[in-house]
């Protein structure tokens, strides 16, 4: 089976369009080689596939016969993602959240002063040190 649509059949992407558009970008690889996607995929192989900056890792045991139930995923893959790369997402969630709301729209003139007064005095304490 092509893995863009071993991708979709064991629902990791929504449409077989989109699992395709991963393999040409090369966010797809088995051990560290980008794979196009009409590459053919057997049981027992590791595949790294990077989606929404989570680098999931997951061991194909079989071959669907087609795109099967949510509940019937695990029977045809095995997650090996380790803990740690749900972690990060976590932490760039985190850098993220500025000082300011979510939808105010672009800082003001005095948003914008008290930016650039930030960043005058952060120099001069850098110099005295």
């Amino acid at each position: 089976m092509r893995i863009d649509k071993y991708l979709w059949c064991i629902r990791l992407f929504k449409t077989r369009s989109i699992a395709t558009e991963a393999c040409k970008k090369g966010h797809v690889k088995i051990d560290g080689t980008n794979l196009k996607p009409s590459k053919e995929i057997f049981g027992n192989e590791e595949i790294v596939v990077r989606k929404n900056q989570i680098n999931y890792k997951i061991k194909v045991l079989d071959i669907p016969p087609n795109r099967v139930g949510a509940k019937l995923v695990d029977l045809y893959r095995k997650d090996l993602t380790p803990k740690e790369e749900f972690e990060k997402t976590e932490l760039l969630k985190y850098s993220k959240d500025y000082y300011r709301k979510k939808g105010t729209g672009r800082p003001t003139k005095k948003d914008r002063r008290d930016i650039d007064d930030y960043y005058e005095d952060s120099d001069k304490n850098d110099v005295n040190l």
